[in-house]
This record gives structure tokens, sequence and C-alpha cells, in this order.
């Protein structure tokens, strides 16, 4: 331990959820080394984990990929017993998982086995699961199949989007980790398997194509997609000649061409393929968003 009394750890991340996580972890523990993605020249905005670990004068390592991160690893000797991993996107193998004699903790946004993989928080949104929450798990060779220290179960409200569902899980995160690291290396738990190894789910990572909306699908499905896709990759569309991200929308009754829409006063309803959407806010194609009363109030010519 440093002399503030605060346990040493080695942080690992790379995001915009590894960037709050850092700052919360800050708090609790001592920040040895922040391991994270160097910024790709083609970037135009910070890459989130280094501005800040710059900002906050942490000592930084950077890779671009797992044969990267071996050779980085394997050149330093490192004080911290253990690493902490949050939203890292690169695959760390066994060469460096034993730099850290307890090992490297995942926090995972996830109830483990359900939604192992690259994005677990817009797949419990997109799927309709009524609870999510996060596990922190011992890193191994697999992919998130690592034993738990611990889970804590989140229930989710109907009009969860990844924006509000991240930022509880993130506050979340924080807590266990605080309580648990500690628990951890005193040796007062015990690492178990994950349970219910039948039940397993995969998420994956999100491309652009993903957000383009197909009116095939139900309205709820669709409903579910926008909330889900609100920051990355958006739900787009076409509405007369106009392109568009979709923000806000309801699911109500009606049936019609799925992708045909109707202007009702100060609705503008979608039909799917099963009931209908009607819109409570979006964005035109270079625009902010705006409430569909006031969509219509100035778009309407071009539907």
């Amino acid at each position: 331990m440093q002399p503030s009394g605060k346990i040493n750890v080695v942080f690992f991340g790379s995001g915009p959820v590894a960037a709050r996580s850092l700052e919360l972890l800050l708090q609790h523990f001592s920040v040895e080394a922040v391991i994270t993605k160097p910024k790709p020249p083609y970037h135009k905005h910070d890459a989130p984990v280094l501005a800040l670990t710059e900002q906050l004068g942490l000592p930084i390592i950077t890779a671009n990929n797992k044969a990267e991160l071996d050779t980085v690893i394997g050149s330093h000797q490192f004080t911290s017993t253990l690493a902490i991993l949050i939203d890292f996107g690169i695959i760390v193998s066994p060469a460096v998982i034993e730099a850290f004699p307890l090992g490297i903790i995942n926090s995972h946004f996830s109830l483990l086995p359900r939604w192992r993989g690259a994005d677990p928080i817009t797949f419990a949104i997109i799927s309709g699961d009524k609870k999510t929450g996060v596990s922190l798990m011992i890193v191994d060779k697999g992919m998130d199949t690592g034993k738990l220290l611990t889970y804590h179960t989140l229930h989710m409200g109907d009009g969860e989007t990844s924006v509000t569902l991240t930022a509880q899980l993130i506050a979340l995160s924080n807590e266990l980790l605080a309580e648990f690291i500690p628990k951890y290396i005193a040796g007062d738990i015990k690492p178990k398997s994950q349970p219910h190894p039948s039940r397993v789910t995969y998420s994956r990572k999100l491309t652009k194509t993903d957000g383009t909306i197909d009116w095939l699908l139900p309205a709820e499905q669709i409903e579910r997609n926008i909330r889900g896709f609100i920051e990355w990759p958006q739900s787009r569309t076409t509405l007369g000649s106009l392109n568009v991200i979709i923000t806000g929308a309801n699911v109500v009754t009606g049936s019609g061409k799925p992708g045909s829409y109707v202007i009702d006063g100060k609705q503008l309803i979608i039909y799917t393929g099963k009931k209908a959407l009607s819109l409570t806010s979006l964005k035109p194609a270079g625009k902010k968003e705006m409430p569909v009363a006031a969509f219509l109030a100035g778009y309407a010519k071009y539907l």
C-alpha cells in the first residue's frame, strides 16, 4: 500500500466508460500506471483515458494491439499485485495476466454469463431485459469466462437508454470495486465459477449498419433499438427527402405498410411490421435534436 493507505493498482482501459471509471477509482485506489490505447492519427477528438491520464499526471503505457501489449507489459516491473480492467478493447494474453500475482479484475457490465462480449449494455436494452448488473471477474484466457469475485443486480426502467444505464452501472461498478478488491487482496473472498453455464449469451461490437432502421421489425423492437443505439450507431432512416436520426418514440396501435408514415396534428406516426411508432424526438442530418412538433413545424414540407 501507499502511505495514503490506498491499495496500489494498475488500470487497463481505453473508452469513455473507462475514463469515468478511472476518475471514480482514484477516490479509493492509488493507480501505479494506466494502460491504454494511443490516440489514432485519424481521430478528431481526444482519446478519453489518455486525455484524463495526462491531465492527472499519471504514468501512461500505450499499446495498439495484443502483441504490443505483451511487449510493453513484459518490459515493465509493477509493484501492484493486481490490475483492474474496464472498457479496454484489447485481448489480454496469459503473459499479461501473469504479470500480476493476484491477476486482473475485469468489471464487466452484465450479470455473467449473460452478455459476455463487447457491448453488454446495449444488448441488455435491445433484448428487452428487465435486469442487468455488474460482475467482478478474474480475467482468464477465455471470452469473459473467468471466475467471479462478486456481482450485483440492477433492475432496469422501461425507458432506459444506453446513456442512463451506463451511468448507473459505472456508479455500481465503483462501489463494488471499492468494497470487494480489499477483501480479495486480504483473502477474505474466494473467486467462484460463473453460475448457469447453459445460459451463456454473447454480445458483439456494433457497426454503423446496425443503426439503419428495419421497419419490418415489430415496433417494440425498434423502440428498444432506438434507446440502445442512442449514442452509437444511432437509429437512422429517411423520411421523404430527409435523412434523420430518431432519438425517441412510443409504441402505438396501428397498421400500415412498414416504413410508411402519417402526420396527425403534431404527431408523426410510422408503421412497422407490428404496430406503429409515434416519434417524440429526432435529428435532421446536420441539425440538433428537436421535439417532433418542432420538426414538423420546420420540415413538414419535405415529407
